[in-house]
C-alpha cells in the first residue's frame, strides 16, 4: 500500500502545529495552521512525484 505525501505532510504539520501551539499558549490556532500548511506541502510534494 503506497502512502500519501498528503497525509505525511498533515500529520507533521499537526505535529509542529501542536508544539508551536503549546510554546504560545494558543494549541487551537496552530493546530488548524499546521494542518494547512503540512496538507499543503504534501500536495506541493505529491503532485511533483506524479510529474516525474
Amino acid at each position: 500500500m503506497k502512502e500519501s505525501k498528503i497525509s505525511i505532510g498533515a500529520g507533521i504539520g499537526l505535529i509542529a502545529g501542536i508544539i508551536i501551539g503549546s510554546a504560545t499558549n494558543n494549541v487551537g490556532l496552530w493546530i488548524a495552521l499546521g494542518l494547512c500548511f503540512g496538507a499543503g506541502i504534501g500536495t506541493v510534494l505529491d503532485k511533483k512525484d506524479k510529474g516525474k
